[in-house]
This record gives C-alpha cells, sequence and structure tokens, in this order.
C-alpha cells in the first residue's frame, strides 16, 4: 500500500505576479503581490500556475519537489528556498514538517 499526502489543507491564494513565478517558491514584493525567491530566501509558497500576470500560490499543503546541498532529515526541518523551484536545509528559515526524502532522485516532501 502507497501513503499520499497529496492535498491535505490545501491553501490557494492568488497574487499579483512581478515577473514569471510559475514553478517557483515566491516571496511577497508588495502589497498583494509576489515574485521568485532568491537563494536562500524564506518563501510564502509554490505558484502553481500564473496567467495574465496572477499566480496561484499555494501557501499551506504538501508539497513535493528537488532539493539541494544537504539532504533534509524526515521529522521537522528548516527550509529556505533555492533557484529554480528547488529548496534547501537552512540554519534560520522557516521549520517544516518533512514527511519524506528520496536522495536517489533528490526530492523532499513536506507540509507547509
Amino acid at each position: 500500500m502507497k501513503v499520499s499526502f497529496e492535498g491535505i489543507g490545501e491553501q490557494l491564494i492568488s497574487f499579483a505576479a512581478a515577473g514569471d513565478v510559475k514553478g517557483q517558491f515566491v516571496r511577497m514584493s508588495g502589497n498583494g503581490c509576489v515574485s521568485a525567491c532568491a537563494s536562500g530566501e524564506g518563501f510564502l509558497g509554490l505558484c502553481i500556475a500564473e496567467n495574465g500576470g496572477f499566480a496561484d500560490v499555494l501557501s499551506h499543503g504538501y508539497v513535493k519537489c528537488p532539493y539541494t546541498g544537504t539532504s533534509p532529515a524526515v521529522g521537522y526541518g528548516r527550509l529556505c528556498a533555492d533557484a529554480a523551484g528547488k529548496v534547501k536545509v537552512s540554519s534560520s528559515g522557516r521549520e517544516y514538517l518533512i514527511l519524506e526524502v528520496d536522495s536517489a532522485a533528490g526530492t523532499v516532501g513536506f507540509i507547509m
């Protein structure tokens, strides 16, 4: 039997988008506006869709994405944004519940 965490507590928020943010971890860049995070920045969420200058951002729920650098550990751990829709372990980032790590595939699944 396979366990699935998809759909748990999902919350989407629509924002104005500053630049191309689809598939990127984003941060607030102004009133009601998001932009892509730079490496090392904390993130508001993951932009899952963009259309006409607006971004749909998954701010809560399960996310599975690539990671760079040190492999995260399951349990509570600190993550921050890295380039191109990836995350990395952080000593000062926000803490997330990390549910699965696939070091061979370089992916991490966590709850925002």
